[in-house]
């Protein structure tokens, strides 16, 4: 009974800390204003930079996405890096007159992304830099609504939304839901002003907060952390001078991934980025609801000996569940997404094991990413 006591204090203490975490996502998300913009033009000099690697089935689309853009083509400077692709991505890039194609000269590198950024950065024109991938499409409102944002609010770093489209299957369409799950995430903790995450596919900074955060220095040896971890070294200097843009003309689309097997490779890498955060806050807060998970496994793995652990699972399951819920139901609405949340009470419960497994193996070892073995 003992025993029991102890383990259900456990229980509920990470289940209150859970319901606390979730709540504040709900707020976070509540507080960020849907953007409307004034209708004028932007008089930002922009630079667009996209890192591209084997990308000749998608990166066509995504150049005329670009070029497609409403705002001012004389304000504005594309920028393409080819990672040392291996198929005709550098010369489809080559036949746009209007795009600037730099290849990426180093062969020894561990973080190949934030070195061909870097490069970019260093012969860009623009004072607003904003990077996106080479699989992913945007409206053409897209680069206007953000330098609007921009040059109405100052900030030294805007994140964009990202959702999934064009899903094929079951698989898919959770991703879809997960993936809008850590897009408002990643956008709540900037609403409650303790920015944690975002997505390199819809990033802006002003160049010279780059430079005077120091760029990559410091996370240069990791291959991901192009987006997160410079994320945090803007917001430990500039406080409050980092957005999130609110639009749904500002989403830039992609992808799911296809199989099981690349899921978990991108997964991996993103956890990886979480051994570096400085904010160890951030840290101790991913391993509390690691924690909870595991507790919620661990209690229903008792209760085939014991109905009281059963029960406790269940409650912590009902609250997940409720939540997690009532998040996406907003964010979702956002996006226009409304019919995956059918799969809401189904994602809360894979998301357990997916949680458990990634915390593991995304800080463990190597991952594949671009047909290479990176750390």
């Amino acid at each position: 009974m003992e025993i029991f006591s102890a383990a259900n204090f456990i229980s509920l203490f990470l289940t209150l800390l859970y319901v606390v975490v979730v709540i504040s996502f709900i707020t976070g998300w509540k507080k960020l204003r849907n953007y409307s913009p004034v209708k004028r033009q932007g008089q930002t000099p922009v630079s667009i930079i996209v890192a591209a690697r084997d990308e000749e089935e998608n990166i066509s689309k995504t150049i005329e996405d670009l070029l497609a853009q409403t705002y001012n083509q004389e304000l504005t400077e594309i920028i393409f890096i080819d990672d040392h692709s291996t198929d005709r991505t550098a010369a489809i890039i080559s036949q746009y007159k209007r795009v600037k194609l730099i290849s990426l000269q180093e062969k020894t590198l561990n973080s190949y992304k934030k070195k061909a950024i870097e490069t970019a950065i260093g012969g860009a024109s623009g004072k607003l830099i904003i990077t996106t991938d080479a699989d992913c499409r945007m409206g053409p409102e897209w680069l206007q609504t953000i330098v609007q944002y921009y040059e109405e609010n100052d900030y030294k770093m805007i994140s964009s939304p990202v959702a999934y489209a064009e899903e094929k299957n079951f698989f898919e369409r959770a991703q879809a839901l997960e993936f809008l799950y850590l897009i408002g995430l990643g956008a709540s903790t900037i609403g409650n002003n303790k920015p944690s995450t975002c997505n390199g596919a819809n990033l802006a900074y002003e160049r010279e907060a780059f430079y005077e955060v120091g760029g990559f220095k410091g996370i240069d040896d990791l291959a991901s952390g192009d987006d997160e971890l410079l994320l945090h070294k803007m917001a430990a200097r500039y406080g409050q001078k980092i957005g999130f843009l609110k639009n749904r003309n500002a989403i830039v689309y992609t992808q799911a991934k296809p199989t099981l097997a690349e899921f978990i490779q991108q997964r991996k890498r993103w956890a990886s980025k979480s051994t570096r955060y400085k904010n160890k806050s951030i840290i101790v807060l991913g391993v509390l609801v690691w924690l909870f998970n595991l507790s919620i496994v661990c209690n229903i793995t008792a209760g085939l000996f014991n109905p009281l652990f059963l029960y406790v699972a269940l409650l912590q399951l009902l609250f997940k569940i409720s939540l997690e819920f009532i998040f996406l139901w907003a964010v979702t609405r956002f996006a226009q997404r409304r019919e995956l949340m059918v799969l809401s009470p189904i994602l809360s419960i894979m998301h357990i094991v997916y949680i458990l497994f990634i915390g593991v193996a995304g800080n463990s070892g190597k991952y594949k990413w671009k047909g290479r073995m990176v750390k």
